[in-house]
């Protein structure tokens, strides 16, 4: 599917750089730029070959001492013919050389229409192009392993093999259909249960895994919340090792939220240090307090920090209890324990303990944050807390991330269920082809085999320009 258009973009980010890179994609693009480039005739060049020379206007004068890679379809990033212009990094070059190649008939491309031309190419499927967008925007280890697996086919592969095996049994019960008069039977019913469950049991593991995926791609939101002079001010700058948030051993000196970004294990953690839990003394105090609390509501992980010294069992509880949020990850932080350091997990969360919160022994981390005692081995509790306890993702299946997958998984499953249903009441097999039919369709739109002109400017529109 070669589109007439030519399109061009600067691939490489705003600003002054060493060198700049410019993209132009379509049938005609080699030719465009053939005389504007004195070294060589292009349209006899070979592909896949890096050729230096000086690019010229349309008068003659140079523009500037350029590289020039082409590439001839269907090897291609795009599956079409393809150049990318090398130049110096300046933005009056990189302007100037996109201004030639629009006075010669080419066009501006569209956010994300390089990766775009390459689905509708079939040089990737949609999920893998998705993952395109998902790898330049990755900020950590993690999410750059999880994007780059989904572009060398993770989850495609996971989808098409779930969907291929239905595909067999759908064409069985369709083949029935058309002999609905003779009463006969192709597919087996029991295996057709028994092909469903396992289906629905590996999609079971890919929408679990999302909330892992997602959260990574994004940040592990981790809030940092306590009584005021718990020394969560201080545990913060212990973990950034920098002096970040001001210390002082008067109560309240954190009024608004901090925050920072750490990165553990290849995770990427954004640390929110907050105001001291307490009955406020002034109304800017409580507009702090109500800020700490909100952003527990919104977090993945809790690091309760509390003072071993001056916090009692019934205080610790009680504010737990108070920032109980299902599916929140809590890590109990004991600091100051060079002052008591006989404290132990059972003085806190003993038989007596009777809060909302299910609180183990592995999740209670004794520290001195003022001279990063035992830090190391907070940063391994948060790490597991984060992941499900799969530590730093070295060798993992693979991992749901974008939501958009999620919600067509959902929606495949929900299809199977009324599969299931309708084989166990002894539903009419046009039934039963019709939800089957229905979960096709959701799994093929992961994959983009089955797309709309809606769905496609929705994903594409997100992405960066010359992507």
């Amino acid at each position: 599917m070669l589109h007439q258009e030519i399109i061009v973009a600067i691939a490489t980010p705003p600003g002054e750089g060493a060198i700049g890179v410019i993209r132009l994609s379509g049938a005609g693009c080699i030719e465009l730029l053939d005389p504007f480039f004195s070294a060589r005739p292009l349209v006899e060049a070979k592909p896949r070959y890096a050729y230096f020379g000086l690019l010229t206007d349309r008068d003659g004068q140079p523009v500037d001492e350029v590289v020039l890679t082409l590439y001839r379809a269907p090897a291609s990033y795009t599956g079409e013919d393809a150049v990318e212009i090398s130049c110096h990094g300046s933005p009056y070059i990189l302007s100037r050389v996109v201004q030639l190649c629009i006075d010669a008939g080419a066009r501006s491309a569209r956010p994300g229409e390089f990766s775009q031309r390459a689905f509708l190419n079939g040089k990737l499927d949609l999920s893998q192009a998705e993952a395109v967008a998902d790898l330049i925007a990755s900020q950590s280890a993690a999410a750059h392993r999880i994007a780059l697996g989904q572009l060398r086919g993770g989850v495609s592969n996971e989808i098409k093999e779930l969907r291929q095996k239905l595909i067999d049994f759908a064409s069985l019960i369709e083949l029935e259909l058309d002999f609905s008069e003779e009463d006969v039977e192709f597919a087996d019913r029991g295996q057709l249960k028994e092909l469903v469950l396992r289906i629905r049991e590996r999609i079971k593991a890919l929408t679990t895994s999302f909330k892992l995926g997602n959260a990574i791609k994004k940040g592990i939101t981790t809030v940092i919340a306590g009584r005021p002079n718990a020394g969560k001010s201080t545990l913060l700058n212990a973990l950034l090792n920098e002096e970040r948030a001001i210390v002082s051993n008067v109560p309240g000196t954190t009024r608004d939220t901090i925050e920072e970004n750490l990165v553990i294990g290849g995770v990427n953690f954004r640390l929110i240090d907050t105001a001291g839990i307490r009955e406020a003394s002034d109304a800017i105090e409580a507009i702090g307090v109500e800020r700490a609390l909100e952003k527990v509501k919104s977090s993945q992980v809790l690091l309760y920090v509390f003072d071993v010294i001056e916090t009692s069992p019934e205080v610790l509880q009680a504010d737990l209890d108070r920032l109980y949020k299902e599916d929140l990850q809590l890590v109990v932080v004991a600091n100051k324990m060079d002052l008591n350091p006989y404290t132990k997990f059972d003085h806190y969360f003993g038989e007596q303990y009777g809060g909302k919160w299910t609180v183990s022994k592995d999740r209670f981390v004794p520290i001195v944050a003022k001279s990063r005692s035992n830090l190391a081995y907070l940063e391994e509790t948060m790490l597991a807390a984060a992941t499900g306890g799969q530590g730093a993702l070295e060798e993992q299946a693979v991992i749901l991330s974008n939501a958009r997958h999620y919600d067509a998984l959902r929606r495949a499953d929900e299809a199977l269920e009324r599969v299931l249903q309708g084989l166990d009441t002894g539903l009419s097999q046009d039934f039963v082809a019709m939800d089957i039919r229905q979960s096709l369709r959701e799994l093929g739109e992961i994959t983009g085999e089955i797309t709309t002109d809606d769905l496609l400017g929705n994903i594409f529109s997100n992405f960066c320009i010359g992507k």
